[in-house]
């Protein structure tokens, strides 16, 4: 059994000091001594030499890397084990930029490493919420006030998606949290959202917001007006789903500076993915993230969107 207590990137490169110990670890994590193809499940594995295996039923050969974001990849699992580390203990993230510096590649070896990672994090943001639970939306993106006159956009003020994306968040207290990337903050796609990610028997909590109207008439549905300065009225509030929304801004505008709207729903992920694992070790959050790679991302799906 290979030593996995680590609590530093130094333990952890002790604990992975060649290829080996990683593809060791990778086989107890997913296989735990008995190995599985990834072409036909149901299949009898005959164990060949060099860490390769042969579905009988298919005749194609495989390792542990096959159809994980390890696969087709020049780079060594220590890396990778690495890059694992770095992204889920660091609070706000790591830009490719500073990978690429801390691993010695170049910055879009990083980002690709990076995107493949964030691929995985969707794993947290699929959580059936219940008992008490808020629901906000935010907006990602430049703010008008801060662009030079000739870039400035008009009637971007405020609700208006223009220039910025709309994300919306629901947040169960003392629990798991979702958030998504959405269209706009209009009734019916609020009223979707929250439908697919809130159980019935839950108390909903939001502001005074016309697009949370819809919600009423199926949720105990209790509302803070904010536009009233009323923040706090007993256990109704939206304080908990507002302070991730600082933590995702801090991340994404202090770390990323800014994304695409195209990749920006794997950067919500990712904060999701930390908020919702903020009570697990380092080394549990690590091992989680390895226990669901099989999101394979190609360079070209992720270019091409």
């Amino acid at each position: 059994m290979i030593n996995t207590n680590f609590k530093s990137i130094l333990d952890l490169i002790k604990a992975f000091p060649d290829e080996q110990s990683c593809i060791d670890h990778l086989e107890k994590l997913r296989w735990n001594s008995d190995v599985v193809s990834p072409f036909d499940p149901s299949s009898k594995v005959y164990n060949c030499k060099g860490n390769k295996y042969r579905c009988k039923n298919t005749g194609k050969y495989f390792n542990v890397k096959t159809n994980t974001i390890f696969d087709n990849t020049k780079l060594g699992l220590q890396k990778w084990f690495l890059a694992i580390y770095i992204v889920t203990s660091h609070k706000k993230g790591i830009s490719s930029l500073q990978l690429g510096r801390d691993l010695d590649i170049t910055q879009k070896s990083a980002w690709f490493m990076l995107q493949r990672i964030r691929k995985c994090f969707g794993i947290e943001n699929n959580n059936d919420l219940d008992n008490e639970v808020e629901a906000d939306e935010t907006y990602i993106g430049g703010k008008n006030k801060n662009r030079h006159a000739n870039k400035k956009i008009d009637g971007s003020q405020g609700r208006s998606a223009k220039d910025k994306v709309p994300v919306v968040g629901m947040v169960e207290r003392d629990g798991k949290l979702n958030a998504y990337k959405v269209e706009d903050v209009k009734s019916n796609t609020l009223t979707r959202e929250i439908i697919r990610n809130v159980k019935e028997s839950a108390k909903l909590y939001t502001d005074e917001w016309l697009g949370y109207k819809g919600v009423s008439k199926i949720y105990d549905h209790s509302i803070v007006k904010h536009n009233q300065s009323e923040y706090v009225n007993g256990r109704i509030h939206t304080n908990t789903i507002e302070g991730f929304w600082s933590l995702l801004k801090r991340g994404i505008y202090g770390i990323y500076h800014a994304t695409s709207k195209k990749h920006l729903q794997m950067y919500v992920d990712e904060f999701v993915f930390r908020y919702n694992t903020r009570k697990h070790t380092e080394q549990n959050r690590f091992n989680l993230l390895l226990l669901n790679i099989q999101n394979k991302l190609t360079y070209q799906t992720l270019i091409n969107g």
